[in-house]
């Protein structure tokens, strides 16, 4: 896996894919994300919430585009480790705050608003398609901000009142909504 833009363009990690509860954005994917996004978000003026955070890959992503502020939330104990270790690794702990807790626990407690908000669940779960009423339904995405759900073709969000676009990348598609 690699970084695809920015000051660490280029740089690779690599998780322990062993017995992780994990599925990361493949490069290609997150590489046709991020183009549709520089063209919408100034990294350098984000607010960045990483949901179901894995591997770290967005949170690397948008902090070498310019974020000085990115929350990584996930609940698994040895992607925690690998995330800490990464930001070390890359000098980047100082914009990231890591947060061990479920998510859906998380989105409830937090009271912070943010400008880009992006939720890659593992495709297995079942409220999937809940998660954007649930996460704008708690205010957590500010005004004029982007909330982007990763997910499979089984999941259908077509008829969503806040839904803008939807990129399909094979097993891949990612769902954006926007509140004004």
């Amino acid at each position: 896996m690699r970084i695809i833009g920015g000051e660490l363009s280029g740089l690779r990690f690599n998780p322990p894919a062993k017995n992780w509860p994990t599925r990361p954005t493949t490069d290609i994917s997150k590489e046709g994300l991020y183009n549709i996004l520089a063209n919408k978000i100034d990294f350098s003026e984000v607010k960045f919430l990483d949901l179901f955070g894995g591997t770290g890959n967005h949170c690397y992503e948008v902090i070498s585009r310019g974020c000085m502020d990115a929350t990584y939330v996930d609940k698994f104990p040895g992607a925690i480790k690998f995330v800490k270790e990464m930001a070390v690794k890359f000098r980047i702990e100082d914009r990231m705050t890591i947060i061990r807790m479920d998510v859906f626990k998380f989105v409830k407690s937090d009271k912070n608003q943010y400008d880009y908000i992006f939720a890659g669940p593992p495709y297995g779960l079942k409220t999937i398609k809940d998660i954007p009423d649930i996460i704008l339904g708690e205010g957590l995405l500010r005004s004029g901000g982007t909330l982007v759900l990763e997910h499979n073709p089984n999941v259908k969000l077509d008829n969503h009142p806040k839904l803008t676009m939807q990129r399909n990348y094979g097993q891949t598609i990612f769902s954006f909504f926007n509140i004004s």
